[in-house]
């Protein structure tokens, strides 16, 4: 920014620019946003104690961050941090489903990006997904080839959505898929809290030769807003060993095939 534009901006106007540049950078510091402004870091930190306290920016330790951001960061790893043993058990038998070479669908839920870090270990696959995390969780891996579906990227949430991704999701097959859900009812039927994810995670069941669900045990005996699938059209649930006696049951009983880790006897 030029020195004398950035001296002359009044107080409003500077505080204006800092979120804009925050949005496109990122966290920044002080001291870099010091230097960008032509302003002193007392300046800056006043303008950043006037924009937290509007809950514009997120003060972080020397400098900020935009709010949206962060808490959006951080919704996504608390929701990866949650169940993680669950999600690991739940990987390793999904992994086991997999032939070398095929090609495996995956969504944007935490469950399939634990998937996804099992295949980073194993052989060549071609994954196809809706998923940032995931693409980004594979990027370096040279022997797996990724396919990240376009489409509009969702401001709550890293994932592609709408009408463009359906659109890829006509044109390609997939060997086999694994699908999140956000509660599975004791019918097993299978539900997520958007209207819009629901109807394309149908949609992408459709594209594979085999779709699984993938669901820790906490996602059984509930329902959500969107209802788009029933298991027993699916090659089945898989989820972790803390699934109850009576729920197991329930899902068997519907026509569900339930997968769980195996038991390790003593």
């Amino acid at each position: 920014m030029n020195e004398h534009v950035a001296t002359t901006l009044s107080p409003d106007l500077r505080r204006s620019r800092i979120l804009e540049k925050l949005e496109v950078a990122g966290e920044q510091t002080v001291e870099q946003l010091a230097e960008a402004f032509a302003v002193s870091g007392m300046t800056i930190r006043r303008d950043l104690q006037d924009l937290a306290n509007d809950g514009r920016v997120l003060r972080t330790h020397g400098g900020a961050a935009p709010a949206a951001r962060i808490s959006f960061e951080f919704r996504f790893l608390e929701r990866a941090q949650q169940q993680t043993q669950a999600k690991e058990a739940i990987a390793d038998v999904a992994v086991g489903l997999i032939q070398p070479g095929q090609s495996v669908l995956l969504d944007s839920s935490t469950t399939t990006l634990a998937i996804a870090r099992r295949l980073k270990t194993l052989g060549q696959f071609t994954v196809i997904t809706t998923s940032l995390p995931i693409a980004s969780e594979l990027f370096a891996a040279e022997h797996i080839t990724t396919i990240l579906l376009g489409g509009q990227l969702r401001h709550d949430s890293p994932d592609m959505v709408g009408s463009i991704t359906l659109q890829n999701l006509e044109t390609l097959r997939a060997d086999i898929a694994f699908i999140g859900a956000d509660a599975i009812d004791d019918a097993g039927y299978v539900y997520n809290v958007s209207p819009d994810v629901g109807g394309m995670l149908a949609r992408m069941a459709t594209a594979a030769a085999t779709a699984y669900s993938v669901a820790d045990h906490t996602k059984v005996g509930r329902q959500e807003l969107m209802r788009f699938a029933h298991l027993r059209d699916w090659a089945g649930l898989i989820t972790d060993n803390n699934l109850n006696t009576q729920q197991r049951d329930n899902l068997t009983n519907a026509g569900v095939r339930v997968l769980q880790p195996p038991t390790h006897q003593p």
